[in-house]
């Protein structure tokens, strides 16, 4: 019996072994994986909106008055090129004069209101201009004028104020000669006469220069202790220093016979040019003209000194900008902006090379294309012999009053006596008429 129950018990449990193993588990609910933290949201971002073009920058439209001849103004023009080129919204009308029809012009627009937006100008209209008020002084627009030659800016310096911003120094007169013919440059000028009256053959004189303007006689007057004003600012012209530059120019065509008899400047720049004249004097910026004319037959030197007196003192300035009284806003900033580029290291030293024309910043003095050059050494020296011009408006007063007188006394007209008092009545008239 007890064999019999637990057999029976045995059977149970086998069987609900095998029932077991034949059923489908009871599904069991996942286990529900960790929520991965929420990401920190970051903050909204506006909704992107197409960039804006820049705003072009307003047009502007300079006009700029020049004195320069063909071949430099030539240089101008692609110079104004060059700037618009860098600074598409400013163009440049350059307008040329020469020097005086510059001055009456100006002189004239202004006063209808219609005059130009700049200047490029010499240092002897600073004097007119400021007296009728049509420029404005330069000190406070900005311009580094700690860069400049001391010279430059004092040829531009009345009543204490600084009416012009010099891009070139000189604009001085200095003897030029041809090396084919003239083997040393005369130290004197008893050798002046000397070796020119041996070079004046046939169709070539030995000595050439403008007959027709004063500027070319002051040299000589400062050689002899002259000077166009006295210490109190008045004409000086009825002096001896006059009458023996009158004398010394008169001899030299009419005595030695080593000029031609009459010539002004294009006569003597193309005799130069031609090889008809063995020596000239002339200014500065003729050096790149007579550089590619004569290549390196070109020599140049300080005016000879005159035996017995001193070294003849050319008038010394350079070009200057000039920026008409009233400009101002968008037309001065750009003006301004035109002003530096042309005083930029390049440009400067791109006048030097291709014009001989010596700059108006200090530093550039000691650049190697200045020093290794004998043209622009020979300029240089003349340089260091010259003496300011008179920027003051009575200035005209003797240039006009000069003039004339020159030319007669050339022709043999009048006397050097007769020709220093007229020279100073007339400027002393001239000046009485400006008060």
């Amino acid at each position: 019996m007890k064999k019999t129950m637990l057999l029976a018990i045995g059977l149970v449990v086998a069987l609900s072994l095998v029932l077991t193993a034949c059923a489908q588990p009871t599904p069991v609910p996942p286990t529900s994986a960790p929520k991965p933290a929420e990401a920190t949201k970051a903050p909204a971002q506006p909704t992107p909106v197409p960039p804006t073009a820049a705003p072009q920058a307003k047009a502007v439209h300079l006009v700029l008055w020049t004195k320069e001849g063909a071949s430099q103004l030539d240089k101008v023009n692609e110079l104004a090129k060059q700037f618009t080129e860098k600074n598409p919204n400013i163009t440049i009308e350059v307008i040329n004069y020469d020097v005086e029809k510059l001055r009456e012009n100006f002189q004239t627009s202004m006063l209808a209101g219609q005059g130009p937006d700049l200047l490029w100008t010499v240092n002897d209209h600073a004097g007119p201009f400021t007296t009728a008020g049509l420029i404005m002084p330069v000190d406070d627009l900005g311009f580094d004028m700690k860069a400049f030659l001391p010279g430059a800016l004092e040829a531009v310096k009345l009543n204490g104020k600084t009416w012009g911003i010099p891009l070139s120094a000189g604009n001085h007169l200095m003897l030029l000669y041809n090396k084919s013919m003239v083997k040393e440059p005369p130290k004197d000028t008893d050798e002046l006469i000397k070796v020119a009256k041996e070079l004046t053959k046939g169709d070539v004189v030995g000595l050439a220069y403008n007959m027709t303007e004063p500027f070319w006689l002051v040299p000589w007057l400062g050689g002899y202790g002259g000077q166009v004003f006295d210490k109190d600012g008045k004409p000086s012209l009825n002096t001896d220093a006059m009458k023996k530059t009158l004398k010394l120019l008169y001899d030299f065509t009419n005595t030695e016979k080593i000029t031609p008899k009459e010539c002004d400047y294009n006569c003597t720049d193309s005799l130069f040019k031609d090889g008809k004249a063995a020596m000239i004097i002339n200014g500065d910026w003729s050096l790149g003209d007579y550089s590619k004319a004569l290549g390196d037959k070109l020599g140049t030197a300080p005016i000879p000194k005159i035996t017995g007196a001193d070294w003849p003192k050319p008038y010394t300035s350079g070009i200057y900008f000039m920026f008409p009284k009233g400009l101002a806003g968008d037309k001065l900033e750009a003006a301004k902006k035109f002003v530096n580029f042309i005083l930029s290291d390049e440009v400067q030293l791109g006048y030097v090379k291709s014009d001989k024309r010596l700059p108006a910043i200090a530093k550039l003095y000691s650049d190697k294309s200045l020093t290794d050059d004998p043209i622009l050494k020979g300029s240089a020296e003349d340089l260091s012999h010259g003496t300011g011009m008179p920027p003051q408006a009575a200035m005209r007063c003797n240039w006009d009053a000069m003039k004339p007188q020159m030319q007669d006394v050339l022709a043999g007209k009048t006397t050097v006596d007769a020709a220093a008092a007229a020279m100073q009545s007339a400027a002393e008239k001239c000046v009485a008429e400006l008060k």
